[in-house]
């Protein structure tokens, strides 16, 4: 069985990063990359994105290489100084996986061949990005394509919606037939039986955004 860690990061603040900096600047997302074509003579490479953008704002001087209906495809060159996240991690022969660039913060998604590859990985990643956070580590065997695999935000929840989530979990809530009704959960916890269900509800659709 392979050993390999599939390990998604992000960045919020990821240094000169082009794609990062263009997300921002233009106000699109960035989540259809391709990269690692080599420059002639040169350790450089270019990358190729779409973004859906109409009018770029005055200050980005770059022109789209091609167009599909409201998607335009911008090329970058890297001259092979490590300045972003996706060069650093080149470094170590990883390639990225996954790209997603918004509002200028990075997330970026790769495959280290073992644990002590992603400690390398990680420990130079903290030591240029002070801003650096672990997503998601996955390890095999696992079931469902890379893209069926999600990663759910649990700290999106406030510490009484946590809270209400694990009570109605754990007490039954959501099994057929309940175990435990919405008013007996809620006097477990001294709360009403409206606000139970209005932190539940708000619980679920955090839940739900990253699921679905």
């Amino acid at each position: 069985m392979a050993s390999g860690i599939r390990a998604t990061v992000k960045f919020d603040s990821p240094g000169e990063c082009p794609l990062a900096q263009f997300s921002e600047t233009a106000d699109t997302t960035i989540n259809h990359v391709s990269s690692s074509v080599a420059l002639p003579n040169s350790t450089g490479s270019v990358t190729e994105f779409f973004a859906a953008v109409d009018d770029l704002p005055d200050d980005v001087d770059r022109e789209p290489v091609f167009s599909y209906g409201s998607s335009n495809l911008y090329r970058i060159a890297h001259d092979g100084d490590v300045c972003c996240p996706c060069e650093c991690l080149g470094q170590f022969g990883c390639p990225v996986h996954r790209y997603t660039a918004a509002e200028g913060v990075l997330t970026l998604v790769f495959h280290a061949e073992d644990f002590r590859q992603l400690q390398d990985v990680m420990a130079e990643f903290r030591e240029r990005y002070t801003s650096v956070d672990v997503q998601q580590l996955l390890q095999p065997p696992l079931e469902g394509t890379p893209e069926e695999r999600v990663f759910v935000n649990r700290g999106k929840l406030t510490d009484r919606q946590l809270e209400v989530l694990q009570a109605a979990y754990e007490k039954g809530y959501f099994e057929r037939p309940k175990r435990a009704n919405a008013t007996e959960i809620a006097a477990e916890l001294g709360i009403t039986q409206s606000t139970f269900t209005e932190h539940l509800v708000a619980a679920q659709s955090k839940i739900f955004e990253d699921v679905l």
